[in-house]
């Protein structure tokens, strides 16, 4: 692997849905020109197709990258069964909890020998729907890692990974180059791709995994050509390849739900060229182009929608990536705050930093909820009281806090260990019961 220094001197690809192409400067002239698979490629390289959509799929749909390497990934012994007691895609077997739910912040690990846990180890599925072997479905996980993934690498046969960091910054390697991200800012790692995370000090977060399909940009609209997420300010990684043999190299594969190894002698991130556009790519939050009311009432959350997952319905989304990043407030005459809300959508929150406007006690950075279809939400009491009262003056909301939501149009089912780890708030319920009646009974003429 590379130093750490050179992780902070990383350069990027921008854009969203290119098609890229880039060679390592180190091996000039390693991409073909004018044709994919030459007899003989550059350099005694070989060819590699990786394919993200049917070979037929419509042509803006269609994604896929080719990858000139220094031996095809196909080198490797059988792969064998691992086991991991908290990662499942099997949701039919879970009964299901209509009940608000609410996670402390993710825990470490701690205590020796199961405080060194890298990311993969540290995954842990809190909820999902759906079926991978039928791609149509979702998982969220949250992860902390404590150790970096050494001679070790994963990639998801199932679906596509968006990752959150909420507390230290991944290093990523990949068939592609590598990737710093940091909290604040998230990386889709789209199925199939090879990948290793490296930390230097202990990192959590979330993933969201869709199953089938893949992330794009929301349409915009009556708000024209540009905002919410830019597509300029996507950043997808250069060339970058390593040549080392001789080793004892692992690679882990996420197949329908389950976990796989095998072994190989070299390092699979031996990629010295690659064109196309199906990537892994990151995005800086703090660059979302926020959008909101300047008159009265809400918005629908909608808005802040940074990627989307779409189903086969119209409009109607598998997952949907949603922000609630810093703004200015200035609705008249409305009530400000989040309002009390009944949904056909499951809504699972995060938070990564500071306080959530409309819970500023129990939601915690490294912590989740979710509400799910059709359950009741909004805000705690002493939120309703304050913002009921408060002067309607410009304000900004969610100064210094980034939250986020998985919204989706599936009816979410919890895992037993995520319903009984002692991580959940069994007193979650209670942010609503001290909200007073205050209806009063207009006298009769």
């Amino acid at each position: 692997m590379a130093a750490s220094s050179d992780f902070d001197k990383l350069t990027y690809l921008s854009g969203f849905g290119n098609e890229f192409a880039t060679e390592d400067p180190r091996v000039p002239g390693a991409l073909p020109q004018g044709q994919n698979s030459p007899q003989v490629c550059p350099h005694g390289l070989y060819a590699e197709q990786l394919s993200g959509t049917a070979f037929t799929a419509p042509r803006k749909e269609n994604k896929r990258s080719w990858l000139y390497r220094i031996l095809p990934s196909v080198v490797h012994t059988p792969f064998k069964a691992t086991p991991n007691t908290r990662i499942t895609n099997n949701f039919s077997q879970f009964q299901p909890t209509p009940n608000q739910l609410r996670w402390h912040p993710h825990p470490f690990p701690k205590g020796a020998p199961f405080d060194k846990v890298d990311f993969v180890d540290s995954l842990y599925t809190t909820a999902g729907a759906g079926d991978a072997t039928t791609r149509s479905g979702l998982a969220i996980y949250n992860y902390a890692a404590t150790i970096s993934m050494k001679d070790r690498c994963f990639y998801n046969a199932d679906g596509d990974f968006l990752i959150v960091p909420q507390e230290g910054a991944l290093k990523i390697t990949t068939e592609f180059g590598r990737i710093l991200v940091k909290p604040l800012e998230i990386v889709v790692i789209p199925s199939g791709i090879r990948f290793s995370v490296d930390i230097d000090t202990p990192s959590r977060g979330y993933v969201l995994e869709v199953f089938g399909v893949h992330f794009e940009l929301p349409d915009l609209g009556p708000i024209g050509a540009n905002g919410l997420a830019n597509a300029r300010d996507f950043e997808t990684p250069t060339a970058w390849f390593e040549d080392r043999e001789n080793i004892d190299y692992r690679v882990v594969a996420k197949y329908q739900g389950a976990l796989f190894e095998s072994t190989q002698t070299f390092s699979p991130f031996n990629v010295v060229a690659w064109h196309g556009n199906y990537v892994p790519f990151k995005y800086d939050l703090r660059k979302f182009m926020t959008i909101n009311t300047v008159s009265f009432d809400h918005c629908d959350p909608s808005i802040f929608t940074v990627l989307t997952a779409q189903s086969t319905r119209p409009g109607t989304a598998i997952a949907d990536f949603v922000i609630f990043p810093p703004r200015w407030g200035v609705a008249e005459g409305t009530f400000r705050p989040p309002y009390y809300h009944r949904n056909c959508m499951s809504e699972y929150m995060g938070l990564i930093v500071g306080c959530y406007e409309a819970k500023e006690g129990g939601f915690r950075p490294g912590g989740g909820s979710l509400h799910s279809i059709m359950t009741p939400h909004g805000p705690d009491a002493a939120c309703f009281e304050k913002a009921s009262t408060d002067a309607l003056k410009p304000v900004r909301v969610a100064e210094g806090t980034m939250s986020f939501m998985f919204e989706s149009s599936l009816s979410l089912v919890v895992p037993p260990w995520a319903l009984h780890d002692g991580n959940v708030d069994e007193d979650y319920h209670k942010d609503w019961l001290p909200l007073k009646k205050h209806f009063v009974m207009p006298k009769q003429a």
